[in-house]
């Protein structure tokens, strides 16, 4: 199932016609029939439809910005890199326990940057900043760069631009499959092409317009035979009825898939996997209540832990018995079906 974002409608800034990417984006989508409006910044957006949260959101998540990133810093991103790369924020994505719900709120429309030039040189400055050391930029810190690619072409520009410097590296996660663009990107290893998965009962429940974990599965196995560095995410795991079966199914698969596509010489060693529990904030938890107001996700205050997070407000997470048998088991999964990759944390 191929997932496609069409937006609805389109914003612009006006000095996003300076760039030559916007002059392109705004005459495409024009030729393409969606609506395309002026606004005045990319970070105040009005003219969205919705009389009510939920539908608000969703139209939201139809909407594109396309804009011009001004800020010169870099916000950091531990503990995965060192800074963020803002290729895009948002992502058109549905998913009802979306952590960005704490920060973009209850209209998280999808913004491109087209300066992109400016954006990595950026990069290429913090690089040199930190000569000899390498230097590590996370490219999905605040969304999920795949979506927008077939217009922007920017992920390619981006990856090629870390193949091209000796010190920096690059890394970013997807959920989408739409990634044939990105498959002979000369990346000279240098860029680690992460999927997020998770296992079908929560994908169809939870993150809705996204592909199905078969879909990105076979995705991975391309990007594998591609030759780049690999890893998964497994987030946010979920304790229900059979959830150890449902995950070790899910680990199977992928193990299938990869020996399956691997490259001659290929080892596990190279794969890099990432468990992260479910877990919310009170905020997040009142903005997915209005704009999902039949949700289901498991978020009873008095069966979780309160934890103290590091950006000052805190998370629920689950207790602390339930968080150790969930480590251990992801664990033993790893060891088992991956037994050399490297297992960069569980949270």
């Amino acid at each position: 199932m191929s997932v496609e974002f069409i937006p609805n409608r389109v914003f612009y800034e006006p000095g996003a016609l300076d760039y030559p990417l916007g002059k392109t984006l705004v005459e495409r989508f024009l030729q393409m029939g969606v609506s395309v409006s002026a606004t005045a910044s990319h970070n105040r957006i009005t003219g969205i439809p919705g009389n009510t949260a939920a539908v608000a959101y969703r139209e939201a998540k139809r909407t594109l910005v396309i804009g011009v990133r001004r800020s010169k810093t870099f916000q950091s991103c531990k503990p995965s890199a060192h800074y963020q790369l803002p290729l895009v924020t948002s992502c058109p994505g549905m998913c009802e326990y979306c952590y960005l719900a704490t920060t973009l709120g209850k209209k998280p429309y999808v913004r491109i940057y087209v300066n992109l030039a400016e954006i990595l040189g950026i990069a290429s400055s913090l690089i040199q900043e930190r000569l000899p050391e390498i230097t590590q930029f996370e490219g999905a810190a605040t969304s999920d760069p795949v979506p927008v690619e077939r217009y922007t072409g920017a992920l390619k520009q981006t990856i090629e631009f870390f193949g091209r410097e000796p010190n920096g590296r690059f890394r970013f996660v997807t959920k989408y499959t739409d990634i044939e663009s990105l498959l002979d990107a000369k990346h000279e290893g240098h860029t680690r092409f992460r999927f997020s998965l998770n296992c079908s009962e929560i994908v169809k429940k939870y993150e809705h317009g996204t592909p199905p974990p078969e879909e990105r599965i076979i995705a991975s196995g391309k990007v594998l035979k591609a030759d780049y560095p690999l890893g998964f995410i497994i987030a946010p795991i979920f304790r229900f009825e059979g959830w150890q079966e449902a995950y070790r199914r899910l680990m199977e698969r992928t193990a299938e898939e990869l020996t399956r596509r691997a490259p001659l010489g290929w080892s596990s060693e190279q794969l890099t996997l990432e468990f992260i529990s479910h877990r919310y904030t009170a905020k997040a938890k009142a903005t997915i209540l209005e704009v999902f107001p039949n949700s289901t996700l498991p978020m009873q205050e008095d069966e979780r832990k309160f934890k103290y997070g590091q950006f000052g407000y805190g998370k629920y997470i689950y207790q602390p018995e339930e968080m150790k048998e969930m480590k251990e088991f992801f664990q033993e999964q790893a060891k088992f079906y991956f037994p050399l990759a490297q297992v960069e944390y569980f949270i």
